[in-house]
């Protein structure tokens, strides 16, 4: 997946910016496993004490907060913190429609959006495989041509389906949430 969870518009410096704006921890606690839950409680307390010191240290604390619940939602999915990434990188064309989607309650956009990109994908495909198969028989260089497209897209039709029907917090590797 593109950087999400590590950057400043991420869903998870959303939660620790709205903790801090409501002053309730419990609104990022969510984004971390219950493991990591004290350690956040004690950064948002320090958090809190430091920004009552002006407004160059409210940059400096909220930075450090958010890196810090950044970094330990990240050891929860299992992965690596390699710091706090900015806001804007882009995340593709899926993530801000599955986001909306959510916001508004409706599929719809998100459903086409897959559904037209699969059905290219497959159709494209697939085309190269027949493109090839007049060479199934011979020469052998065109039909090995022939045959790592027809076994790449067979292959690529069973990964593709597994990644339709897995668990997405299985294999996000969500803070424990294991399928």
């Amino acid at each position: 997946m593109p950087p999400h969870c590590d950057s400043k518009d991420g869903p998870v410096v959303k939660a620790a910016a709205l903790a801090i704006s409501e002053a309730s921890v419990d609104l990022v606690l969510p984004y971390v496993p219950a493991d990591g839950e004290e350690e956040v409680r004690k950064a948002f307390d320090r958090t809190m004490a430091a920004r009552a010191c002006g407004s160059a240290a409210v940059d400096v604390a909220d930075e450090w907060f958010f890196e810090t619940v950044v970094r330990i939602h990240r050891a929860g999915e299992g992965a690596p913190f390699t710091g706090l990434k900015p806001a804007g990188l882009g995340h593709g064309p899926v993530v801000p429609v599955a986001e909306r989607a959510i916001e508004t309650g409706s599929v719809d956009e998100l459903v086409e959006l897959l559904t037209s990109a699969l059905e290219a994908e497959v159709r494209g495909k697939f085309d190269r495989v027949m493109k090839l198969k007049a060479a199934e028989r011979g020469p052998v260089p065109e039909a090995r041509e022939y045959v790592e497209a027809m076994l790449g897209f067979e292959v690529w039709s069973h990964k593709t389906h597994q990644c339709i029907t897995s668990d997405p917090l299985h294999d996000h590797g969500s803070m424990g949430h294991q399928g």
